[in-house]
């Protein structure tokens, strides 16, 4: 049979257990060849949880090793779940811990190698608490970072070699950013032509090895009105649009520098299939605006297919019974697409 999707449990002080049970309980057919790279202990509490009055919470089958997920998968009405962590005999729920963090970090480790050896055909990942990893001692403050120092050693590579963005998609609507988590002064700085160019190239392979043979990619401005002709700064002028120039001499159907205000609508309304945004907020306000509630996270340039919900781990409302799977729902269907098919 082939490769099964690989779901990481998150932090399990979180709603990562809680959607995952959920997402199975309300689309079964979806998750039908998904094994849980989690704690059995951790995903049946979940699944009693969102169970409710019940007389019997679904089942969970427990798999020892990846290998022994289509045994697991064959198990009818029973959620798989791999044990890829120490057990979990007690942690705190909705607080920072170090046990939930290094629970959750070692998961996505297990789930991933195994993607990379050929194991699972995607990895879609429940949300993790950058202070939990800390807390714990890991080395990387979240997915991203640590998929892509993960990937590298597996390649035999630097991380310099293997450089990776993060795609953030809703209905209608998908952007890559150029810079994440740093400061809007340090953004601007890190906008060369160099970082420019690599963003745009690992959008566009990423839409065309998805199906679309030449993928339309708006690049957004950095300054308002993209600089209204260096009134408002030279960065659009000076970096973005020789970037695209050259881009677009080499036949990729690129456009820009567009004024920021207007490209996020254009895209949506059909004109572009991906929108290049030179910084954090820049590109993700209109993505959560548009569509928080079933919004991907993708993270581009890995070896493997990585996807996961657009929202953190809510402690707030953690164990509660009331966290929505929609985004996770989305993410899975997203993964399905990106690793070939349904």
């Amino acid at each position: 049979m082939p490769a099964p999707l690989l779901i990481s449990m998150g932090d399990p002080a979180g709603i990562g257990p809680e959607i995952i049970a959920r997402a199975w309980q309300q689309r079964p057919d979806l998750l039908a060849d998904a094994v849980v790279c989690g704690d059995v202990g951790v995903m049946k509490r979940a699944m009693a949880l969102v169970a409710g009055d019940r007389a019997a919470p679904p089942a969970v089958a427990g798999v020892d090793a990846i290998a022994d997920a289509a045994s697991a998968l064959a198990a009818p009405g029973a959620l798989p779940v791999w044990q890829a962590c120490e057990p979990l005999a007690d942690f705190p729920v909705r607080q920072v811990s170090a046990a939930a963090g290094r629970a959750a970090a070692d998961c996505v480790v297990a789930a991933a190698t195994a993607v990379l050896q050929g194991h699972g055909r995607a990895l879609v990942t429940a949300p993790l608490h950058k202070e939990a990893l800390a807390a714990a001692g890991i080395a990387h403050p979240g997915h991203t970072e640590l998929l892509q120092s993960l990937a590298a050693r597996h390649a035999g590579c630097s991380i310099d070699d293997m450089p990776v963005r993060m795609m953030l998609s809703c209905p209608g609507l998908s952007v890559v950013l150029v810079s994440i988590h740093v400061a809007l002064r340090q953004a601007i700085e890190l906008l060369t032509p160099g970082q420019l160019e690599t963003t745009i190239r690992i959008a566009h392979a990423h839409f065309r090895r998805s199906g679309l043979a030449r993928p339309r990619v708006a690049v957004a401005g950095l300054n308002p009105h993209a600089g209204e002709g260096g009134l408002f700064g030279r960065e659009d002028l000076d970096v973005i649009a020789p970037v695209v120039q050259a881009l677009r001499a080499e036949g990729m159907d690129v456009s820009g520098p567009h004024p920021p205000d207007t490209v996020f609508m254009r895209a949506r309304q059909g004109a572009f299939d991906v929108v290049v945004a030179q910084y954090h907020d820049q590109g993700l306000i209109p993505v959560k605006l548009l569509g928080l509630d079933d919004g991907v996270n993708t993270t581009l340039g890995l070896p493997l297919v990585r996807t996961s919900p657009d929202h953190g781990t809510a402690f707030d409302i953690a164990w509660e019974g009331r966290a929505s799977a929609a985004s996770l729902l989305a993410a899975v269907e997203a993964a399905r697409a990106f690793s070939g098919g349904a």
